[in-house]
């Protein structure tokens, strides 16, 4: 692991594979930083159990598990301040993030699409409903977005993106497979400018978050 202070929490809902990507690249040390915590809402989550593998602290907080939206505003802020975090990643993190969360690390989150925002986002707008859309609208191009988190669905201001050429006879699992290793390093490629101090938060330091 690269002896790096900077710390990166990541919130995510599913198998983790964005997570995946960023574990991998602090151990081969082309990003300068370690995953301090992951934390995800669902119990199941692939992505606890790749933290656990990887010797990442895990954390299963949900509005049931700390009792309500409020408590569990709480719970996260506490549990990202208690692990020294700097950015917060949401890799594909299915709820909304609450104000103390928001106000504790402004212009320091930030979350990842897969499409060519303002294109193809909004409530609604993610994993596979994403690629159909993409495909039904005839789009010759696709790609993703790391964006800073703002208070609409996928409307903070983006950070960088990537294109991925729509191919003939694609079909939604296709162009994902695609769009989603584009995203991956996509990823990475942030995270390495915001650890070695080339990523800037946004000049207000105050965009505030609903993501999807």
């Amino acid at each position: 692991m690269h002896r790096n202070s900077t710390n990166i929490g990541v919130l995510a809902s599913g198998e983790g594979t964005t997570l995946q990507a960023v574990l991998d690249a602090c151990a081969r040390e082309r990003l300068p930083a370690r995953v301090g915590v992951v934390i995800s809402n669902n119990r199941t989550a692939g992505a606890l159990r790749r933290a656990g593998a990887a010797g990442v602290p895990a954390r299963h907080l949900s509005a049931a598990t700390a009792g309500g939206a409020a408590p569990l505003d709480q719970a996260l802020r506490d549990t990202l301040l208690e692990f020294d975090t700097q950015w917060v990643l949401l890799a594909g993190y299915m709820k909304q993030l609450g104000p103390l969360t928001l106000t504790a690390f402004a212009g320091r989150i930030m979350n990842t699409h897969p499409a060519l925002l303002p294109e193809f986002g909004g409530q609604g707008m993610y994993g596979m409903n994403v690629h159909r859309a993409v495909l039904a609208a005839g789009c010759a191009v696709s790609g993703a977005t790391v964006h800073w988190v703002a208070a609409d669905y996928d409307t903070g201001t983006v950070i960088r993106q990537v294109r991925v050429p729509v191919e003939s006879g694609d079909i939604a699992e296709s162009l994902a497979a695609r769009v989603q290793a584009a995203e991956r390093e996509l990823v990475v490629e942030v995270l390495a400018a915001a650890a070695s101090g080339r990523l800037k938060p946004p000049p207000d330091h105050s965009e505030r978050s609903a993501t999807s």
